[in-house]
């Protein structure tokens, strides 16, 4: 598959942009039963989690594409504490908490194995390709 931009092809977007696809369900029930706040945040801090690799990965060093990385990974945990705060007031299933808990750690791994392996690539994401971090794999 060819991409348009380079964010697409690294692996913690995609997860990412898969996560948002089942959150942004969750957030549409929330707003179904008028808990409108909790469903603007929850979209809110998914969706940065997203924003902030794309528009890191067109960053002109990797110094400042892992400062995005970093507010990433922040977004990541600002989306689990949503999820959490949703399951202690019934409005979210212990199963479906567990699962997108389970994916979202695993995001925050990857985000923070990708940004490592930037300290050790000269040049900008165009030259790195991670397997299980940032390149498909």
């Amino acid at each position: 598959m060819a991409y348009s931009f380079r964010f697409q092809s690294l692996q913690i977007w995609q997860i990412g942009s898969n996560l948002s696809l089942q959150l942004f369900q969750v957030a549409d029930d929330l707003e179904s039963r008028k808990l409108f706040r909790f469903a603007e945040q929850l979209r809110g801090s998914v969706l940065s989690i997203t924003n902030n690799i794309a528009e890191g990965s067109g960053s002109t060093s990797n110094k400042e594409f892992q400062q995005f990385l970093n507010f990433s990974r922040r977004s990541v945990f600002e989306t689990a504490n949503i999820l959490l705060i949703l399951a202690n007031h019934d409005t979210l299933n212990l199963g479906d908490l567990n699962g997108f808990l389970s994916t979202l750690e695993e995001l925050s791994r990857k985000i923070t194995a990708f940004s490592r392996s930037l300290n050790h690539v000269r040049g900008t994401l165009r030259d790195c390709r991670v397997q299980g971090a940032g390149g498909k794999e």
